[in-house]
Parts: structure tokens; C-alpha cells; sequence
């Protein structure tokens, strides 16, 4: 894989690495003192075939403790591609759903934009998604993300009850949310600490909440189940309708459509996702059908599925580019598909 040649690039791909090694060890230990003892699996990616860049991510392997769980990690740059005033994006981005209804989910997402003038920007996001609330739960990561964020928290946790917040069912995907997008100061090596401190931040607070939950909330009931399976398809509702990050990733390029497909849980309740439809926009109502049928009745999302939907995602919004509109943001809409184009 050809890295990219920009100082930033190479400061900022320092940081999303040295992240997503602390969260693998961090659940790799985890893994050991909980469930089955397998470490999480490495699988990499290329983006036109190394040319300009790719990733690599790291997938759970252990069932016991995990419904599904990745940690990716990528950079893609143009530093060959004159037509380009984009250099690079490079980003970690990670999901966890464990097993255990009663332990939380998390979604974090850190990446820097760099332009070839020398301009970039932070989009810096976290939020926790349990499908059993536990307040204690929340007010621990708020408190966490209070403490990092400092004179931004007010700011990341308005643009990530906006962002997060689902139109068509009048709730919001998770109970703690913060995003900050085309975050920037006027001194950068700041901006590069404050992502680094951020992200160990995060991840030190999640690994403290789902070690306490795994000790002490061992149990559950049937009842518990249901509502984790019916959270889980309320999250690749959002994901796959509303996510903007998801989209733009399908949108820019398919060399990597099962990686960004794996926020995705395990089973989802095809019912409840037939359920909603009537709540779309009209042309979204097609896109939720499509994803449906791209569903087996079973409602389990597999690798051969996370394809289908990844595609079935990219020509939606390719033949119907007024429905982006629809798609979820902060106070600032990213640019990120022209910045792969122009």
C-alpha cells in the first residue's frame, strides 16, 4: 500500500493506528478474561489496488462475547492525481455490539481531511449505544466526554443529538452522542492532540463500562433479547438510511463495501423494518424496500448481504442524488463525495 507523503497524512495516520492497536489489545484482553480467548482478525483492503492507499480492520473472532465487532482503520490519498485537491483522508472507524444485551454498543469515528493547500479538517464523533439503557451507563460516558472535549462539548453533544436523531421514528440511535464536524483551531498540533487524547479517552471509558456490565450483569431474559434484536435493527436502520459517513464511503468508491457495512449487527427484525416504511419520505420508502429484500426472512446480515445492501445503498443514491438531503447531519454538511471528485 503506497502511504501518503504529507506530514499531516502521516501524523494523522499515526494517531488512527496507535488508536485502533489500543481498543484491539484493550478487547483482546477482554476476550481472554470473558469469552472464548480468540484475538481479533486482521483484514486488509486496497484502493485501486494500493495506488491510493487502502486499510485494514480488525474483525472479532470471539462469539461468545461478541455479536459483531470491527475496528478500521484507513487513509486514502491522491498524492499521484494532479486533478485532485483533495491529499488525503485518513480515519478510524469502529463499531462493537456485543453478545450480552445488558453491555452497551459503541460507534466512535476520528478522521482528518487534508487538502493539497494545505488546509484540513476533524470530524471527530462518539456515541453509546445500549439496548437495555442503564443510566449509570451514560452518565459515566458523558462525563468522560465532558471532561476530553472541554469548551467543545457543548458544541459536539448538539451536533450529535442532531445528527443521531431519527426523523421517521421520532427517537435517536443511542443515548450519548457527540460529533464535531470540520473541527479545526488555529493551532494544529493541538487539533492532532486533542483527536489522539480524545480517542484513548473514549476508548479507555467504553472498556471501563463493559468490563463493570460484563462482571455484574451476567444475566438476562428472553424478553432481553427481543429488544436487543429490535435495537439492533433500529441501528442499520439509521445506518443504512440516514448515515451520511456510510453513504459517502459507498458513494467514493466499492473496494471496501463489507468493511464500511461492518457496523452492521449479526440478526435484525425484518418485521419491524417492514413496519417502518410508511414513516419514509417517499422516495426513501424505496430505498428501505430494497434494503428489505436484500434481507432473508431470517433477518441474519451476513458478508453475502452486507454486499447486497452496500450496492443497493450506492444506486440509490446515485440515481436519486435529491434523496442525500434526506441523509443525517450536525450543523455542517460534509463534503466529502466532492472531495474524492474534484
Amino acid at each position: 500500500m503506497t502511504m501518503s507523503k504529507s506530514q499531516d497524512a502521516i501524523k494523522a495516520y499515526e494517531i488512527v493506528k496507535a488508536l485502533q492497536k489500543r481498543f484491539v489489545d484493550k478487547l483482546d484482553d477482554l476476550s481472554a478474561k470473558y469469552g472464548e480467548n480468540k484475538k481479533f482478525q486482521e483484514v486488509n483492503w486496497l484502493r485501486n489496488n494500493g495506488v491510493y492507499g487502502g486499510g485494514n480492520r480488525f474483525e472479532a473472532r470471539d462469539e461468545v462475547l461478541f455479536n459483531t465487532a470491527s475496528i478500521n482503520v484507513s487513509q486514502v490519498h491522491y498524492d499521484e492525481d494532479l486533478t485532485k485537491s483533495l491529499q488525503s483522508a485518513s480515519a478510524i472507524s469502529t463499531i462493537i455490539h456485543p453478545k450480552n444485551p445488558n453491555v452497551p454498543s459503541i460507534h466512535i469515528h476520528i478522521s482528518l481531511t487534508s487538502f493539497k493547500d494545505g488546509n484540513s479538517y476533524w470530524r471527530i464523533m462518539a456515541d453509546l449505544n445500549p439496548s437495555l439503557e442503564n443510566m449509570e451507563d451514560k452518565k459515566i460516558f458523558d462525563e468522560s466526554l465532558k471532561q476530553i472535549s472541554k469548551e467543545n462539548y457543548e458544541e459536539g453533544t448538539k451536533q450529535g443529538e442532531k445528527y443521531f436523531f431519527i426523523p421517521a421514528l421520532n427517537k435517536h440511535r443511542g443515548v450519548s452522542h457527540f460529533y464535531l464536524e470540520n473541527y479545526k483551531s488555529e493551532d494544529k498540533q493541538k487539533d492532532f492532540d486533542f483527536a489522539l487524547e480524545f480517542g484513548k479517552k473514549v476508548i479507555d471509558t467504553y472498556i471501563n463500562i463493559i468490563s463493570n456490565a460484563l462482571k455484574t450483569r451476567q444475566t438476562f431474559s428472553v424478553q432481553d433479547i427481543k429488544k436487543q434484536l429490535d435495537y439492533h435493527t433500529l441501528y442499520l436502520f439509521q445506518v443504512l438510511t440516514l448515515d451520511r459517513g456510510t453513504t459517502s464511503g459507498l458513494l467514493i468508491h466499492n473496494e471496501n463495501d463489507v468493511g464500511i457495512m461492518g457496523s452492521l449487527p449479526k440478526f435484525v427484525n425484518k418485521k419491524l423494518l417492514i413496519s417502518w416504511i410508511e414513516n419514509m419520505e417517499e422516495v426513501q420508502k424505496t430505498l428501505l424496500e430494497k434494503i428489505i429484500s436484500s434481507i432473508d426472512d431470517n433477518g441474519v446480515i451476513n458478508t453475502q448481504t452486507k454486499e447486497k445492501l452496500a450496492q443497493v445503498v450506492r444506486n440509490h443514491y446515485k440515481n436519486n442524488p435529491d434523496a442525500l438531503k434526506y441523509q443525517a447531519s450536525g450543523t455542517v454538511i460534509p463534503n466529502t463525495v466532492n472531495n474524492h471528485i474534484k
